[in-house]
């Protein structure tokens, strides 16, 4: 076991979910964006690539679902180890820790791509 910043491993789990419910909220905005796009374009390269952002940004809301889900659930361990365990946390739960920082990462860098992706698509079919 380690010792560790409990307390600070609990702030990280929370202010990755607090983004994360921000990250859906842009997506949806997004995505409430591109419905209206489609109403009013009619080629199908455009059509397209409206089919192609809408498919991204639902399965970028699940992994985002999904991303949320399992850093609460470490949250949880991380709880009820402090408890049972006087304050520390087994290695393993510190190696999921970083294995979580690592996805949230990669989930914050794929959504900035896409968003970046989309804004060019709006500007380009201006």
């Amino acid at each position: 076991m380690v010792t560790t910043d409990v307390a600070q491993l609990s702030r990280e789990c929370n202010a990755w979910r607090e983004t994360l419910r921000s990250d859906r909220a842009s997506v949806s905005e997004l995505d409430t964006r591109l419905q209206q796009m489609a109403g009013i374009q009619s080629t199908e390269d455009v059509r397209i690539a409206i089919d192609h952002f809408h498919n991204q940004f639902y399965i970028q809301q699940l992994n985002i679902h999904d991303l949320k889900h399992a850093i609460r659930s470490h949250q949880i361990q991380i709880d009820s180890e402090m408890q049972s365990h006087h304050g520390q946390v087994n290695d393993d739960t510190i190696n999921d820790h970083e294995r979580l920082y690592d996805n949230f990462q990669q989930l914050e860098h794929t959504l900035k791509d896409l968003k970046d992706d989309f804004a060019d698509f709006v500007d380009r079919n201006r």
